[in-house]
């Protein structure tokens, strides 16, 4: 249960990319974390751009749903 959280309840960043570009998500998270140690924390500041973009995506479908569909 703690794993599906973590996987999918955390803002789902490295999964949409891993589905986008046909990659395994452990491969994504795995390099995610070896940059960021290697960097000092900076692709931190990536992931939290992809977080808002996808977020800021998801809030404009919804937006253009017409209050007729539900």
């Amino acid at each position: 249960m703690l794993k599906q959280y973590i996987e999918k309840g955390l803002f789902g960043v490295c999964q949409k990319i891993g589905d986008k570009f046909n990659i395994s998500t452990h491969r994504i998270r795995l390099y995610f974390i070896y940059t960021s140690f290697l960097t000092f924390g900076s692709p931190i500041f990536i992931y939290l751009i992809c977080l808002f973009w996808l977020n800021f995506k998801a809030y404009k479908r919804e937006a253009k749903k017409s209050i007729w569909e539900l």
